[in-house]
């Protein structure tokens, strides 16, 4: 079963002849990343090798969430938070964005009293998350059958809907003067002296100074071709929706079996709450020992997975010339396989926590690659070895929510204004300059 279907984004018909900046990636990091750049009076393109979200930004849960982030990231997503709410306004679209809220159950003392150490985060920019008792959480969700310690909510926090967030930011894009060009692969990145000066597309040259690559799961592959060397591993994550149904909670709910929120057509998305599946790959190999850190702490949650995704990526080819197609035009969308096995569980687990749910219709089910880096947090950072190179990628399953403000930060570096947050966190260099590489151990 396909994936889901974003709000159709055209192509403009020609390639500029040059541009200030040009965004490789046409998800919501790089549709954000231009529309910033746009408005700030720079002539941008962005490139996209298929359609305007139609990969992991059209395919995530539309949580956008402070909840339980890592502390790194907290600054950046208080900005994306208060960016998030004039986005209608701002694109002249409507993204379905709505301030609900959003629980996280906590199913022992322990995991309660984490999340009672990790509110602190959030102290400094006086955003609202409270602890519930066992009844308080109860409470809030009448109609449901939780079980657990207690829970943190965030009222602050809310929902989007994915098939329209990064379409509605690139047509914004657009109408502040950016070209959006889909079916549309970039090759290769040009240099002289060192220095970027363009680059080739599967239709032709686009000459610039500047680019920046929000190429989410396939960032590695492209890096690696220029001998660029970007850890980054694949992890699939199942999804499903329902017919509009009653009776189900009205803000988002995690908890450790499933993840739940209210869509604006009155149906549910749902996935697991902890697992996802990693795709055993090359790659795995090759980045093994990089993500000892997180395997030791998360290593419970994730199902590991040997299928045709190995012989596949065993098969492509690694490096390319400017003349050669590119594997982005072989392969438009990655579109992994759902396990009907483990969304079967997920409908039962949805049902005894939310019983108005037992009847509720799947309409649809699918997965999406989340590309995740090994401390977990995302590179929005210049490419020191490469002048005029920039990296929006790697946001390991947190990109939606923290999209808006994300593009900003990346716009901020481009352009050499002050930074919105420090960026320091996600430099790129973190990987080779002897820093300890991990998640953080408390989020």
């Amino acid at each position: 079963m396909p994936g889901p279907t974003p709000v159709p984004v055209h192509s403009d018909p020609d390639l500029p002849e040059k541009v200030d900046v040009l965004v490789i990636g046409g998800g919501i990091i790089g549709c954000s990343t231009a529309l910033e750049l746009a408005e700030s009076g720079y002539r941008v393109a962005v490139c996209e090798k298929g359609g305007i979200g139609h990969e992991q930004s059209s395919r995530n849960w539309g949580w956008v969430r402070i909840t339980r982030r890592d502390p790194r990231e907290v600054p950046l997503m208080a900005e994306s938070l208060r960016l998030w709410r004039n986005l209608d306004k701002r694109t002249g679209r409507s993204t379905g964005y709505r301030t609900t809220g959003i629980t996280f159950v906590c199913d022992d003392e322990k995991t309660f009293e984490n999340y009672r150490r990790w509110k602190r985060h959030l102290e400094p920019f006086q955003i609202e998350s409270i602890l519930l008792s066992a009844q308080e959480m109860r409470n809030l969700n009448p109609r449901s059958c939780l079980e657990g310690a207690g829970a943190l909510h965030t009222p602050g926090d809310g929902r989007a809907e994915p098939q329209r967030a990064a379409p509605a930011i690139a047509e914004a894009a657009r109408d502040r003067g950016a070209f959006i060009l889909t079916e549309c692969a970039v090759r290769t990145i040009e240099t002289e002296g060192g220095r970027v000066s363009g680059v080739v597309t599967e239709r032709g040259q686009i000459k610039c100074s500047t680019v920046v690559l929000a190429g989410g799961a396939w960032s590695n592959l492209f890096l690696g071709n220029m001998g660029i060397d970007l850890p980054s591993l694949g992890v699939v994550s199942h999804v499903l929706r329902t017919d509009p149904i009653d009776g189900g909670p009205k803000d988002a709910v995690w908890t450790s079996r499933f993840s739940i929120r209210k869509r604006e057509d009155g149906g549910y998305t749902i996935s697991r709450g902890s697992g996802t599946t990693v795709e055993i790959v090359p790659n795995s190999f090759k980045y093994a020992a990089k993500y000892l850190s997180a395997l030791k702490m998360q290593g419970r949650e994730l199902h590991f997975r040997l299928g045709k995704r190995f012989l596949h990526e065993a098969m492509r080819p690694r490096t390319w010339k400017s003349s050669e197609t590119s594997p982005f035009e072989r392969e438009r969308v990655f579109d992994p396989q759902p396990s009907p096995r483990m969304l079967k569980r997920l409908i039962s687990n949805v049902a005894m926590a939310f019983p108005a749910l037992k009847d509720a219709t799947v309409a649809q089910r699918w997965a999406g690659c989340i590309d995740v880096t090994p401390d977990a947090i995302p590179v929005i950072s210049d490419v020191a070895a490469t002048p005029g190179l920039y990296l929006a990628t790697g946001f390991s399953g947190h990109g939606f929510g923290i999209g808006p403000a994300a593009g900003g930060l990346m716009a901020d570096l481009v352009v050499g204004r002050p930074p919105r947050v420090d960026p320091k966190e996600f430099r790129f260099s973190r990987f080779t300059d002897g820093s300890r590489v991990a998640p953080d151990p408390g989020y």
